[in-house]
Formats: structure tokens, C-alpha cells, sequence
């Protein structure tokens, strides 16, 4: 039976891929969990329709978060943190709250797994840290202040 798959289907395909599998699978499990859908004629150029939709949204977000990340690239960061006199941070600070001062100062959300940190900032300063995203790598700074 062929189907169209709404979703990634592991094993078996990607969303928006016409795919021939068991017809008891299909009836059982696809498409009453709405995974799939029957193809037909209507729904093979409805998907095609959506599928060049979804595909214009995503190019859309792309540019949009790239051009985020540039001004990001050209903004310093200041976080402030408790240290002792050597200059080492009591807590040290991690992508989490990174990502929190971000949003708080640039108003720009940033997903964890795009920042490059190999271990938390412990000591004041100033520290370089990297974003990659869609095999481009971006830099901003980031300030440490004593509180």
C-alpha cells in the first residue's frame, strides 16, 4: 500500500516521502496514529504544496537566525559573578545561564547545542566564546565582572 509519511518514520522514511509498506502496517499503525496518510493523487499535490511551503518557512528562519547570530558576533555580553581575589568565580558559568544573559540582553534565543563550550567560565575577564550553526561558525565575547 502507498502511503504518505507525515512524519520521520525510522527504518522507514521522511516526512513527506511516498513510501510502499505492508498494508497491515499502513491500516494498523500509520495511519490511524496519523503518521501517514493514503496516497492518492489529491494528496500527493497537497503534500507537494506543503512540502515546498515548509520548505520556503525553514529557508526563512535560516537567514533570519544567521543574521541574529551576526549581531551577536558584533555585541559583547556581561555577566556578573562573585570571585574571589585571585579572580576566580566562586560558581562558574555555564551554557544554561549563558544563554539566559543572552535572551536577557540581546533578546535573541540561541538552542544550547549551537554554543561551543568545552567547560564553564570560572575566572573574570573577558572570553571568546563560539557558536556553530549549519557549518558556519560564529564568535561573540563574553565579560566577566566581579559582582
Amino acid at each position: 500500500m502507498k502511503v504518505i509519511l507525515l512524519k520521520d518514520v525510522s527504518k522507514i522514511g521522511k516526512k513527506f516521502d511516498v513510501k510502499n509498506v505492508a498494508d497491515g502496517y499502513a491500516l494498523n499503525f500509520l495511519i490511524p496514529k496519523k503518521i501517514a496518510i493514503l496516497a492518492t493523487k489529491e494528496a500527493i499535490f497537497k503534500i507537494e504544496e506543503s512540502k515546498k511551503l515548509e520548505i520556503a518557512e525553514k529557508n526563512i528562519q535560516t537567514e533570519l537566525l544567521e543574521k541574529n547570530l551576526e549581531t551577536l558576533s558584533s555585541s559583547s555580553i556581561v555577566i556578573k559573578g562573585k570571585s574571589n581575589e585571585k579572580g576566580h568565580l566562586f560558581a562558574g558559568i555555564d551554557k544554561k545561564e549563558l544563554i539566559g544573559e543572552i535572551k536577557k540582553q540581546v533578546r535573541l534565543d540561541i538552542p544550547e547545542d549551537m554554543i561551543e563550550m568545552e567547560r564553564p567560565i570560572k575566572e573574570l575577564g573577558d572570553h571568546k566564546i563560539k557558536i556553530s550553526y549549519d557549518k558556519k561558525k560564529f564568535e561573540f565575547s563574553v565579560k566577566v565582572e566581579n559582582i
